[in-house]
């Protein structure tokens, strides 16, 4: 490398040491949630007594002090129920018993492994990024088995491995909520946003699907982005960086990324298996009189997407089965599965990599519990939405602020749940009270949460990318990477707002399943 892109280097390694110094001083996401039920309890208490008026006309409500001795008695006496009925809780891991028996069986390895290999030279781009998208359905998968598969694609096609690499980087965390395949996400943060919601509006129900049409719409934009700024920007500024890396290592490892005959019939029959699936829930819910249509007063059958339809119920079982069935099929196809119990492997394995989600759902349950029956989260909400209506910022400017203070906070909160449960309590009736949908201020978040992702060390698969690179370029830090995903980070941030505003208010398309834009009981801004 050359003297100026060394000194550039040593100035984006000491802007991320500064980051890096920052967030290593904040708590664990699961301390903050205790740090935050300490600050409501004591909040409430120095405020108890204050009236303010509720979020709907006519409501006065008052700060209810939670460090009363009957206010603690009850919360102790309350605490495993508010955790064993916290909404988020029982969909992720619903939704996770169907996706580990698919990932353990290798069903989802191996048909990223098989789109990835049989995609034209020319389109080798474009199917890197869209199949580091489609990952996030399993968990891990694209962080452990894409990025470096994309690395070792690009470097058999004679193109430079980092930007392959990049790519798919780009993917897997650039494009974190921008997916047309629903996955754990949908409804780990849809029940934060119920749950926060419901603080302004007890009977509102937010589907896990709400966002569906607007990530999936969002996968074409990050795939084009990422196409042209991977051919255009990263890969020619490569062009001087010399390969000295383990050649032999990559190509021991590009073998065992080739899919066997039994293997690739085995996916085959699993991809069947879950279209057979899926056509007959459509057969089971397309006739008037189907049991997954909502019963209304008069006897009759409303529609599927109504509210309360059975069949928007079940979004999450569904998704279960629908990995479940085809993950059963691809593991006996093709051996990995031999008899029941590796069926049930699968799915203990799921869940024994949940207990640290399981500890920050735990306390998060009890901030949010404390939140609500304070009345604190109405009082913020009202007052800051007071506060936003004066300044008269319009509702397209307030949303892209909702963006770039997700971005912002997301260098130093990586896990994207821990930062919703964290904002989304304030940020969801806040906006809810300017007479925006939570599906809209979730929809704003989810930009956020992913286009700096792929710029902060404090993110747990950062250091595991920069290793990847390593293999080919022994010299690759943290400024390295760091370089090559900057203009991902900043291109995506700025288009991708752009687009959800355009999606938003020129185009009017649907965000998602049941999504509206604006919250009736509110007056739109």
């Amino acid at each position: 490398m050359n003297t100026t892109s060394v000194q550039k280097r040593r100035l984006t390694d000491r802007l991320l040491n500064g980051i890096e110094t920052v967030g290593n001083k904040l708590p664990d996401p699961a301390v903050l949630f205790v740090l935050a039920l300490v600050m409501t309890w004591i909040a409430s208490a120095l405020m108890s007594g204050t009236e303010f008026d509720g979020p709907k006309s006519g409501d006065v409500l008052t700060i209810k002090n939670q460090l009363t001795a009957d206010s603690f008695a009850q919360f102790l006496s309350n605490m495993v129920t508010t955790f064993t009925s916290f909404h988020p809780l029982g969909v992720v891991l619903v939704a996770l018993l169907g996706v580990g028996v698919a990932e353990h069986a290798g069903f989802i390895n191996a048909t990223l492994k098989g789109m990835l290999r049989f995609t034209p030279r020319m389109l080798i781009t474009p199917a890197v990024i869209l199949v580091a998208i489609t990952s996030h359905s399993a968990a891990d998968a694209g962080y452990v088995l894409v990025i470096p598969l994309g690395g070792i694609i690009f470097h058999a096609a004679g193109r430079h491995p980092l930007a392959g690499i990049a790519a798919a980087f780009a993917g897997v965390s650039g494009g974190f909520s921008a997916n047309f395949v629903p996955s754990a996400l949908d409804p780990l943060l849809q029940g934060f946003t119920q749950s926060a919601a419901q603080l302004i509006d007890a009977d509102i129900d937010v589907n896990p699907l709400c966002n569906y049409f607007f990530t999936s719409c969002s996968c074409l934009l990050i795939v084009g982005i990422g196409w042209f700024l991977t051919d255009c920007i990263v890969e020619p500024r490569l062009k001087n960086t010399e390969i000295d890396g383990d050649e032999e290592g990559d190509s021991a490892e590009r073998e065992n990324q080739n899919l066997t005959t039994r293997e690739g019939k085995a996916v085959l029959l699993a991809l069947g298996a879950m279209l057979v699936s899926l056509l007959l829930v459509g057969l089971a819910s397309l006739p008037a009189n189907s049991a997954f249509r909502p019963l209304l007063p008069d006897g009759t059958r409303g529609s599927l997407t109504d509210r309360g339809s059975p069949l928007m119920a079940s979004i999450v079982p569904l998704i279960f089965l629908l990995f479940l069935i085809p993950g059963i099929v691809y593991g006996y196809a093709s051996g990995t599965f031999k008899n029941h119990r590796d069926i049930i492997k699968g799915m203990s394995q799921s869940m024994s990599t949940m207990g640290y989600y399981l500890v920050m759902a735990f306390f998060a349950a009890l901030f949010i519990k404390a939140f609500k029956d304070s009345n604190f989260g109405s009082f913020l909400a009202v007052k800051g939405a007071t506060f936003l209506k004066e300044l008269g910022l319009g509702g397209s400017v307030t949303i892209v602020g909702i963006v770039f203070l997700t971005a912002f906070v997301n260098l130093l909160v990586g896990s994207a749940s821990a930062k919703w449960a964290l904002l989304g309590p304030i940020l969801v009736p806040m906006l809810m009270q300017l007479g925006y949908s939570p599906e809209l201020t979730q929809a704003a978040y989810r930009v956020g949460d992913s286009c700096t992702n792929i710029i902060t060390p404090l993110m747990p698969y950062f250091p595991l990318v920069v290793v990847f690179c390593q293999r080919y370029v022994k010299g690759s830090g943290i400024g390295t990477l760091t370089s090559l995903m900057l203009p991902y980070s900043i291109t995506f941030l700025l288009v991708w707002s752009i687009f959800l505003i355009i999606y938003w208010k020129v185009l009017g398309l649907p965000l998602g399943v049941n999504a509206t834009y604006v919250y009736e009981a509110g007056v739109a801004g």
